[in-house]
């Protein structure tokens, strides 16, 4: 006996990409602070990004796991494949353009998109070359 899939179809999926996004940026965190001369605590918004981990445990609490969508296991998903891009690249542009314009940490927004430079350094000694020469003495 088969599984019914927990969401139907590929639009009923981006609905719930689309509640999860008003849900995240509707209810900013609540950051202590602390400011002027006499560091008065106050408490600021901060937006929060949208992160494919948000999404997964936003529909687990809704619906159930989501994340064999975006796997898709023996192609048993195939239909949601466009979608499932559609939003992750949602995600990935809030995350990018969010630590491009420092709303988020612009070192953990790298790390998560790959986009870290990597440098190889190679430290090159030089060593000494020793040629050994076997004198013929019969000649």
């Amino acid at each position: 006996m088969a599984k019914n899939k927990y969401i139907e179809s590929p639009e009923i999926l981006w609905q719930f990409f689309l509640d999860y996004k008003k849900s995240v940026k509707d209810f900013p965190k609540l950051v202590q602070d602390y400011v002027g001369k006499d560091a008065n605590m106050v408490y600021r918004e901060k937006e929060r990004p949208l992160t494919d981990k948000g999404f997964f445990n936003y529909c687990r609490r809704e619906v159930g796991c989501v994340k064999q969508y975006f796997d898709n296991p023996d192609n048993r998903y195939s239909e949601y494949i466009t979608i499932c891009r559609v939003i992750k690249d949602e995600i990935d542009e809030d995350q990018i353009e969010g630590g491009m314009t420092n709303i988020f940490n612009p070192s953990i927004t790298q790390r998560l998109q790959g986009l870290v430079d990597k440098k190889e350094v190679t430290d090159i000694k030089p060593q000494k070359l020793v040629i050994k020469v076997k004198r013929n003495e019969d000649n």
